[in-house]
């Protein structure tokens, strides 16, 4: 039973957590099990395998952890790190924001550069500081692929190339949370050294599976890494990979379970056909923005995600009425504008197991809510114009040819 019952379903277009897919809520749908049982680790090892697929890796490791994107990231920093070492980290939005806090936290030596949230990372600046360090004291770069809070998207096969140019060692450690698995990420082809999602977002399923997947040079790190981790250290897992059995400590059955139906469900549309969905559902969603006559927080289109929209709202309307009364009359779920950007935007999240209808059905409540605060939307304008691009652009479904 809801909480807060609704007739209908719930319209959820926040940017994480998004909609579970009626398969993988099936496939979650049973008992507890014995871990140590033959059956656990057979499953396990075929998702470590399959899990690389998504970070175009052949030479990663993968790490399932029963914890959040925020413990993904200490297990990336904590496994590679040690106290007082110098990291590069970019400041454009309240994730990257939190991230920094955690650096911090844990006692490295933190360089952050920032940027006006809106803008993607000052990768001159990077540039700069590479060139400088002719010591080598810079031990990491930590970059945030997609920054949820404004919808940004950051360029890492250009962090790549600047690292390579200046001949740079520093480990690229990635948050690829709103990312992986909606859109393009390559992480043996950008020389990415830790990458980590949650399995809330482009994966389609409940909160609660950190995955982070290491590269050789990480690994590597790990061994001489001075910062204290237990539950995050990947050496225990390691240690159970060699034996096959593969955990540390009790992992989610349920959670397993549907992340092997959430993959089968990438591979079946196709990975590629999985982020070009994601592109196109991205330009409509800007589109419709433009329609209405308002913009987006991404203040350069070289920055567009294709999986959240940030927009800007009139300075005399509070954006988190909207996000109050979508919720209140419609039954739809919009993401809230957060600390610089609180009552500036609303965000519409487009990522992980949505379709075409489903975003129009969103627009069409977001229109109906922007005239109820005030605004003079066009009503059927923004889904006129999202409905065009895809009425031209969307393909017939893959496995229905």
């Amino acid at each position: 039973m809801d909480y807060v019952y609704g007739p209908g379903r719930n319209h959820l277009f926040v940017p994480g957590p998004v909609n579970i897919p009626e398969p993988v809520i099936r496939a979650m749908n049973r008992n507890n099990e014995d871990y140590r049982s033959p059956a656990v680790p057979a499953l396990t090892k075929t998702l470590l395998e399959d899990v690389k697929k998504i970070f175009k890796t052949t030479s990663g490791t993968p790490f399932l952890i029963p914890t959040t994107g925020t413990g993904a990231w200490e297990s990336a920093l904590t496994n590679t790190l040690s106290p007082g070492d110098r990291i590069v980290s970019f400041l454009i939005g309240q994730f990257s924001l939190l991230w920094i806090d955690q650096q911090q936290r844990l006692n490295f030596n933190v360089d952050v550069v920032e940027s006006d949230w809106g803008l993607g990372a000052n990768l001159d600046v990077l540039a700069e500081k590479l060139a400088a360090d002719h010591s080598h004291s810079i031990k990491a770069i930590c970059i945030v692929h997609n920054e949820t809070a404004t919808g940004v998207t950051n360029n890492l096969a250009t962090v790549r190339k600047l690292l390579d140019d200046y001949r740079h060692p520093a480990l690229l450690l990635v948050d690829g949370v709103s990312s992986i698995c909606a859109l393009d990420f390559r992480m043996d082809e950008w020389g990415v050294d830790v990458a980590l999602t949650g399995s809330q977002k482009a994966l389609s399923l409940p909160t609660g599976m950190g995955i982070v997947c290491a590269s050789p040079k990480a690994l590597e790190a790990s061994k001489t890494a001075k910062s204290v981790r237990v539950f995050f250290d990947w050496n225990d897992y390691l240690k159970f990979y060699k034996m096959g059995t593969y955990w540390p400590y009790t992992p989610s059955i349920q959670l397993l379970y549907g992340l092997r139906a959430a993959l089968d469900l990438i591979f079946e549309e196709g990975l590629e056909n999985v982020i070009r969905r994601h592109s196109r559902l991205g330009t409509a969603t800007r589109l419709a923005v433009e329609a209405w006559g308002l913009k987006n927080c991404t203040q350069k289109e070289e920055w567009f995600s294709d999986t959240v929209t940030a927009v800007v709202v009139p300075g005399y309307i509070d954006s988190s009425e909207i996000v109050r009364r979508a919720w209140k009359r419609f039954n739809l779920s919009l993401g809230l504008g957060l600390n610089k950007v609180a009552g500036k935007v609303f965000r519409i999240g487009h990522l992980g197991n949505v379709n075409e209808l489903q975003l129009l059905g969103c627009l069409s409540g977001v229109e109906m809510v922007l005239r109820d605060v005030g605004y003079p939307a066009k009503l059927g304008s923004g889904v006129a114009a999202a409905a065009a691009y895809l009425l031209n652009n969307t393909p017939l479904i893959p496995s229905r040819i």
